[in-house]
Order: structure tokens, then C-alpha cells, then sequence
């Protein structure tokens, strides 16, 4: 019982923590009267640097542990996939998309998943995982249309953006799953975010973000908001996850994903932004979707109806 309240404890604070990174981002970009801080290229370049160093000592252990140097190119992967493109779409999303219906449109990343998993792994998809699929994709296409009243000044690109990232997502998983599963999922993380120190470094530096520092009143503010997004957000949430999948199992690990989206829009509205009953109820659609792809069929009522 005391594993099972700690378990349950850890995933209340990974929900709290990843479904505040939204509103981390917007508050990196903009102060509280709507002035420009870091641009949303400098917050995501700023974001991948100091992730990678704080994750950089573990990476050099984990790389002398690489079995093929083919190997490299699929930590590439995960590393661009997986977190570098996301950490700049989502950014520029936000300067056009309240942080709650960024964590809304967030919980899309399952439904990718196994969509990609079906497509380009060839993995079996069931009938009841497709009609989850199905009832997601209602849910993500009724919320990407029902969101246009509750944006601040974008416009479909910013919701295109974040779609684009849980496709992302979706590849970064399901390149894990089937290719790397040999590998430690600390290993696979501080790895891959290595792969990715380099041109963040360049980006950070190239974009101006030095002279930010130096000149904009607000700057410290939003570093500290960078840095809470880098080192807890990134580096100790995935070793929390993964300390929590190995004390459990990877299915209550993932229920993470139910929590996210709801925590993104309990902070979001808290601090003044819109979100209106559709979108609620849009989201609702979506994990709804992603409930019956996932866990409907490892339910034990339906597998003694239905299973073989």
C-alpha cells in the first residue's frame, strides 16, 4: 500500500510539472502586461541548452554503453524527434494559442502514436484500437476548429504547430519502442538531448538571445522561468518517470497523459485565459480516444468477452 500512495504521489507531481511547462513557456516569453521577453525561438533554444548540460554528465556515462555506432543515428532521432523540433513549435504556438489549449491540443500525442506505430512499424492494430483512434481524431479535428475563438492573435499555423509536434512525439516513442528497447531509459534520454546540445548552443547565440540578456529589464525573470523548464521540466521529470515505471509499470506510468491536459487548463484558467465548454468537452473526446485505444483492451471484463 505505501508503494502503491507513492506511486500515485509521484505521478500527481509529473502531472503538475509537465502541465505547467505551458505556461512556463509563455511566461519565458511575455511579462504579465504582454511585453516581449525572449522570442519564441530563443525560450525553445534556451530550454534544449540547458537541458543537455544538466543531463550532459549522464550522457557521457551512457554513451560508452552505445552497442553500434547505427545506433547514434537513432538517438538522433529521439533527440530532434523527440523533444528539439516540439521545443520550437510548441513555443511558436504559443504566441498565438492560450497555454490550457496548448495542453489540450498536448494529448493528442497517443493517438499519433499508434498511428505511426500502425503505418511505418507495421504494428497490429486492433478493431477496438481503431475505433479509439477514430473517436480521438473527432475529438483533435473538433477542437482544432472549436479553439479559433480562443486564441490571442494566431491563427491555424499555431495550431498546425503543435499537431505537428505530437506527430513528432509519436515517431520519437515509437523509434524507442522498437529500436532502442535494449538500452536504459536514462541512457536514451541523456543521449539523445546530447545529440541535440550542438545546434542549440548555435541557435541560442545566432538568435540573439545573448543580447537579450544584456539589455531587456525583464530577462532574469524569464531565464528563471527557462531554467525551472529545463532542469525540472526536462532533466529530473524524465528521471522521475522513469524511477516511476520501474516501480510500477509502464500502463500507470502512462496515465500521466490523462492528467497533463487537465492541469494545463486548471493553471491556464486560473491565471485569465478563456476555455470555453467545447473545448472541454473536445478534450474530453480525445482521451476518451486515447482510453479505449489503450486500456479498454487490457481491461479484464473485456478480455474474458472477447479475447480468443
Amino acid at each position: 500500500m505505501k508503494s502503491e500512495t507513492k506511486g500515485w504521489g509521484m505521478l500527481v507531481v509529473l502531472a503538475c510539472i509537465w502541465g505547467s511547462s505551458f505556461i512556463l513557456m509563455k511566461k519565458a516569453m511575455f511579462t504579465s502586461s504582454g511585453d516581449t521577453i525572449f522570442s519564441d525561438v530563443q525560450v525553445a533554444s534556451l530550454r534544449m541548452l540547458f537541458a543537455s548540460v544538466a543531463l550532459l554528465p549522464m550522457a557521457i556515462r551512457g554513451f560508452k554503453r552505445i552497442q553500434s555506432s547505427k545506433h547514434i543515428f537513432l538517438f538522433m532521432i529521439v533527440g530532434f524527434f523527440g523533444n528539439y523540433f516540439p521545443s520550437y513549435l510548441f513555443t511558436y504556438a504559443e504566441t498565438g494559442l492560450s497555454s490550457g489549449y496548448a495542453g489540450m491540443l498536448n494529448s493528442c500525442t497517443p493517438i499519433f502514436a499508434l498511428l505511426i506505430g500502425f503505418l511505418i512499424f507495421k504494428d497490429y492494430l486492433t478493431k477496438i484500437q481503431l475505433i479509439g483512434v477514430l473517436i480521438g481524431t473527432v475529438g483533435i479535428v473538433s477542437l482544432s476548429i472549436t479553439g479559433q475563438d480562443f486564441e490571442i492573435h494566431g491563427d491555424w499555423r499555431h495550431i498546425l504547430a503543435i499537431v505537428i509536434a505530437t506527430v513528432c512525439y509519436g515517431v520519437s516513442l515509437n523509434t524507442i519502442k522498437h529500436t532502442l528497447q535494449s538500452y536504459r531509459s536514462i541512457d536514451i534520454t541523456s543521449i539523445a538531448f546530447l545529440t541535440v546540445i550542438l545546434p542549440s548552443g548555435i541557435v541560442t547565440f545566432t538568435s540573439g538571445a545573448v543580447i537579450t540578456i544584456q539589455t531587456n529589464e525583464f530577462a532574469f525573470s524569464g531565464l528563471v522561468y527557462i531554467l525551472v523548464l529545463s532542469v525540472i521540466g526536462t532533466a529530473f521529470a524524465v528521471i522521475l518517470f522513469n524511477q516511476l515505471i520501474s516501480m510500477s509499470s509502464v500502463l500507470f506510468a502512462s496515465s500521466v497523459t490523462y492528467l497533463i491536459p487537465i492541469v494545463a487548463v486548471i493553471i491556464g484558467v486560473s491565471l485569465g485565459e478563456e476555455m470555453g465548454f467545447q473545448q472541454v468537452l473536445s478534450m474530453v473526446v480525445i482521451l476518451l480516444g486515447v482510453f479505449v485505444a489503450n486500456y479498454f483492451p487490457k481491461l479484464k471484463w473485456y478480455k474474458d468477452r472477447f479475447s480468443l
